[in-house]
């Protein structure tokens, strides 16, 4: 039984931004700590380091009151976690699961990094919820030096929880009644928090396979005045692509904020390829240079936003199961604007034009080659190995096992 999700949009919600660890960390922890009946919780990356013990202690501590915890974690983003760590949360009552543990490894490459989890999503007592792109991690506080990450994530409350939640319970609860029960029921009505309209969106591999694109494309097609994205994997398909050129065209200031400094120097290599065909539409494009872009953010004109998990590439668009929240509210489009533009005139390096020389055929024929390869990638991506996951609940066996 899949989880209701609606392209609807839902009023009555209230938004506000975390921008970095230094925001989004303490506001889940107490969130989780003060949890009265249920925790949800999903994330690619889960480490045992000084953030992800912080996150630990407010599970214990909200098990150890009476509170339901779910934890899904990914296998290739968390494949390290120690024996005793997971055995002390499954020894307090946590269900404690993994998405695809993947174990085999050729020439000591992990063979289960295709079609990940990569969601970051919290839900607690159906009330409050948070989303965005920051894992549980101590490269996302600036503590950790030059390579902690840029990033943002969103506090939700209102009506469009509750479809969070029950999405959420669709992904972390075991087959069974009690589960179908649940997920039979009826949405629970929350009264209104704000005056935010949202939509819930997420991207898998069956269903909602362009869900999160499609948003964008309907977003980028409605602007008239300006659009900001601020992306870390940036290498859509064409379509996308076209629809930044043609907002362009129209007038509409296009900016693009991508990695200077990438954790991955393939990242920058590929997004560099669009480069050029981008500039000569009118798309103007910042490259972040104060430590890695880690962010899934975007603005369109006054009102629109989105903020998530999704990367403008290939294994999020076409790959991994994503989750963003597309909100319409002027005073959260004007904060986010805010906090980009300050990226851009601050911390971020311009990116000019190539100039036309002795070799303009040869860049042509560059153009031509990437237009093709962009247009048709997110069809080849499909056709890379897919397997049925499997999530693996860490049971009681493993927790007494562990002990010694």
């Amino acid at each position: 039984m899949r989880a209701p999700r609606s392209s609807r949009w839902v009023g009555g919600n209230d938004f506000r931004l975390l921008e970095n660890g230094e925001e989004f960390f303490p506001r889940v922890f107490e969130a989780i700590r003060g949890a009265r009946r249920e925790v949800l919780l999903e994330t690619f990356i889960l480490f045992d380091d000084k953030i992800g013990r912080g996150l630990h202690a407010a599970l214990l501590e909200a098990a150890g009151r009476g509170a339901e915890v779910h934890v899904l974690v990914d296998g290739f983003g968390s494949p390290d976690l120690p024996p005793q760590f997971i055995a002390s949360l499954v020894q307090a009552g946590v269900h404690f699961r993994v998405f695809d543990p993947g174990g085999r490894r050729l020439f000591g490459q992990r063979l289960n990094v295709l079609r990940r989890m990569h969601r970051k999503i919290v839900v607690v007592d159906g009330e409050l919820a948070f989303i965005g792109g920051i894992n549980y991690s101590a490269d996302h506080v600036a503590d950790y030096g030059p390579e902690a990450k840029q990033d943002w994530a969103v506090e939700v409350r209102g009506p469009i929880v509750a479809q969070i939640q029950r999405f959420a319970q669709c992904a972390v609860l075991p087959r069974g009644e009690d589960r179908r029960a649940r997920l039979r029921a009826p949405l629970p009505q929350l009264p209104a928090a704000g005056g935010a309209d949202a939509i819930f969106v997420t991207r898998d591999n069956e269903v909602h396979t362009t869900a999160i694109e499609h948003h964008y494309r309907i977003a980028l097609r409605a602007a008239r005045e300006r659009v900001v994205i601020a992306n870390a994997y940036f290498f859509p398909g064409w379509r996308l692509v076209r629809a930044l050129r043609r907002a362009a065209a129209r007038g509409v200031r296009v900016s693009l904020i991508l990695q200077g400094e990438p954790d991955m120097p393939i990242v920058k290599t590929a997004a560099r390829l669009l480069y050029d065909h981008l500039l000569r539409a009118g798309v103007h494009i910042y490259e972040y240079c104060d430590r890695p872009l880690h962010g899934k953010v975007a603005v369109v004109d006054r009102e629109w936003a989105t903020v998530g998990s999704s990367n403008l590439d290939p294994l999020s668009l076409s790959l991994n199961l994503e989750a963003n929240v597309v909100i319409r509210d002027a005073g959260f489009n004007a904060l986010l604007h805010r906090r980009l533009e300050r990226l851009m005139e601050e911390s971020c390096t311009r990116v000019e034009p190539e100039p036309q020389g002795a070799f303009e055929g040869l860049r042509l024929l560059r153009g031509y080659c990437i237009y093709h390869l962009v247009r048709w990638f997110p069809s080849w991506a499909g056709w890379l190995p897919r397997h049925r996951p499997v999530i693996s609940l860490v049971g009681p066996e493993h927790a007494g096992g562990s002990q010694g």
